[in-house]
């Protein structure tokens, strides 16, 4: 069996309202859709978590077409370059292609063998995976009047706890002013009662801001801190202020050995190079005794992988993220999911157990033509510069 056709769609999944955060505020999500297809013609999909990735991906698919679908060294071999580091080739940007295309080739796979995803990472340890709720301020959106007040923020988590069970609020702050969000903190924490309740700050805060606040929103029971400041130094800086587990998204396990923190790396499939990579660098974790879970923010596609690696891996037991009920479109049938007492049940059918809709496919590719890329690469769609506080 060989490849012999891959096609790369970059989409635009929009939010029912832009959600705010300490770079501002965003509306959409651009991703990109790979579509490998064997000369059986049996058809595989993947996704590229960074954006618009189509060019690069393009670029590298005259190379594998002829090769076998099965045989991940032969097509990573001539994607990745074989060497850490080079001025002349983006290799964390091979890395992050090759992502995006192996997880096509495990979808193929897994419908050659009739057996779900997680059956070929070894099978499941558990078959529900847990996500936490989100929340933040949000502009108003097409029919949704967003969160403008602390009131408003948490009286939307009240209603997440008693339509959908949920288990984990975790939420922006470093976005409005200090007084509100702890009056906002204060409020979700009365509707939520004793539930874990995480703040992402997004690297929002100096050292001396994150030092003189982390104690204040403690009082009102913080499970944990995800990235209060910037990189693996700051918040080994801050180690000492609070003894909640800090996650941050960058992935360099020598360095958080180093240092001591952070103590969750949160991330997704694409930037270690693919599923294959992700787990090898989850045991290491594992190993190192350093939490992991995963992003949100991808289409259905790699969604639904995360659940089919976050159930075969048993390191992966904290709920990861996920953005789902903020979506206002996906491109599977039956997207966007909805969780359910704070669960989300894992696909069962063949690959990656998902069917693609070509019209929204397409819909969702024709919304990204019109708006361009979400969020630009010089920030602009933020609707504001970074300031750090």
């Amino acid at each position: 069996m060989q490849i012999a056709a891959i096609r790369a769609i970059p989409v635009n999944i929009p939010f029912v309202a832009p959600y705010r955060f300490s770079y501002g505020s965003i509306a959409s999500l651009t991703k990109t859709i790979v579509e490998v297809t064997t000369d059986a013609g049996v058809v595989g999909y993947g996704e590229a978590a960074d954006g618009d990735r189509s060019g690069a991906i393009m670029a590298v698919a005259p190379r594998l077409i002829g090769l076998d679908p099965l045989d991940l060294d032969a097509v990573e071999a001539a994607v990745v370059p074989g060497y850490a580091y080079s001025p002349w080739a983006d290799v964390l940007g091979a890395k992050r292609t090759f992502g995006a295309i192996e997880l096509a080739l495990w979808d193929i796979r897994g419908k050659l063998e009739g057996l779900p995803l997680f059956e070929l990472l070894g099978g499941a340890v558990r078959t529900e995976i847990p996500l936490t709720e989100y929340f933040s301020y949000r502009f108003p959106g097409p029919g949704h009047a967003g969160e403008s007040t602390p009131l408003e923020v948490a009286r939307e988590c009240a209603r997440l706890l008693e339509e959908f069970g949920g288990t984990v609020f975790e939420g922006k702050v470093g976005t409005v002013g200090v007084d509100d969000e702890l009056t906002m903190v204060r409020e979700i924490r009365a509707a939520i009662g004793e539930l874990p309740l995480r703040l992402d700050c997004n690297g929002g805060w100096l050292i001396e801001t994150a030092r003189e606040l982390i104690p204040r929103f403690e009082a009102f029971g913080i499970d944990q801190w995800e990235e209060p400041v910037e990189g693996y130094e700051e918040l080994a800086a801050i180690r000492d202020v609070t003894d909640r587990p800090l996650s941050c998204h960058l992935a360099d396990l020598p360095l958080a050995k180093a240092l001591g923190a952070p103590d969750v790396i949160v991330t997704n499939l694409n930037e270690q190079g693919g599923i294959r990579r992700t787990v090898e660098f989850v045991r290491a974790c594992q190993a190192a005794g350093i939490g992991f879970r995963f992003h949100s923010g991808e289409t259905g596609v790699a969604s639904t992988a995360y659940l089919h690696v976050t159930a075969a891996i048993d390191h992966i037991d904290d709920a990861s993220q996920t953005l789902f009920r903020w979506y206002a479109d996906d491109v599977i049938v039956g997207g966007p999911y909805v969780p359910r007492g704070g669960v989300v049940p894992v696909p069962t059918g063949p690959g990656l157990g998902i069917e693609i809709d070509p019209v929204a496919l397409d819909r969702c590719h024709r919304r990204y033509v019109a708006e361009g890329a979400f969020p630009g690469a010089d920030g602009a769609a933020y609707g504001q510069d970074f300031v750090r506080r």
